[in-house]
């Protein structure tokens, strides 16, 4: 007899039980080894990225598989709000989320949208062929799907903040993520998102989170600056990054190891 399994709470879940902000780091090498080391460290969450990352549908799945049982939770950025990569990412268990560059309330409903069935929304049904459904294990599968997955947007754009409380009320946006890093390119400050406009849009958003009772969460490596969001209401945040910590480290080792020629600049440190 075939097991019966039950799916993974979601993320939405985690932030609604949580009595403390949810800090975590994004996995971006593709590796399902560093994953699970990631997975291993003792945060609340990843974010698996594959809008600025080099991951497909093979090596997502492989991740999935390799941080399965540890105790955080995995969220997975798809490259577009797209109603096709979506039905993918769902289809391959995916259970949360993380949309990028919505910038209206109309594209908000369209993510949502993506991740349900009919009549609730545009998802495909092919639960017999997917991990989601653990093939037909999951009892009431088609009926229970859309209480297994988590949607939250990202609000990285002078629009996007412009149109905050709208987004908010959608129905099935669970959260907001703010990506200050766009956010500042959107207003004319690329590579300047600690820019007090840049830090004013954020604080926007986080208050109109609050104020529609959504949580709210910041991308922030600085250390200062995430502890600052978190004073101001965030609730979750990214505050490093697997390839980040890798470049970090080993130029760190360079530096303290290699000494350079008279003269001679080393390109990287």
């Amino acid at each position: 007899m075939p097991l019966r399994i039950d799916p993974e709470p979601t993320f939405r879940d985690a932030l609604a039980a949580a009595d403390r902000p949810l800090a975590g780091m994004w996995v971006c090498s593709g590796s399902p080894l560093v994953a699970e080391i990631c997975a291993g460290a003792g945060l609340d969450w990843l974010l698996i990225d594959a809008e600025h990352s080099p991951n497909g549908l093979e090596s997502i799945l492989a991740q999935l598989q390799a941080v399965h049982g540890y105790p955080g939770h995995v969220l997975v950025r798809p490259p577009v709000n797209d109603a096709v990569v979506f039905k993918q990412y769902l289809d391959l268990g995916v259970q949360n989320l993380l949309v990028p560059m919505v910038n209206s309330a109309a594209e908000a409903e369209a993510a949502v949208a993506a991740t349900r069935y009919p009549p609730h929304g545009v998802r495909g049904v092919g639960s017999a062929l997917a991990r989601s459904a653990r093939w037909n294990r999951i009892p009431d599968y088609l009926a229970r799907a859309g209480d297994t997955i988590s949607v939250t947007v990202q609000i990285e754009s002078a629009a996007a903040v412009e149109a905050v409380a709208d987004i908010l009320a959608v129905d099935g946006v669970d959260a907001i993520f703010l990506g200050p890093s766009d956010l500042a390119a959107s207003m004319g400050l690329l590579g300047q998102q600690e820019h007090p406009q840049v830090r004013a849009g954020v604080g926007h958003c986080l208050a109109a989170a609050k104020k529609a009772g959504k949580p709210a969460g910041v991308n922030a490596f600085n250390g200062g600056t995430a502890r600052a969001y978190l004073a101001a209401g965030a609730s979750f945040v990214l505050v490093g990054a697997d390839v980040a910590l890798l470049a970090r480290g080993s130029e760190n080792l360079a530096a303290e190891f290699i000494v350079p020629a008279a003269g001679e600049k080393r390109a990287s440190y």
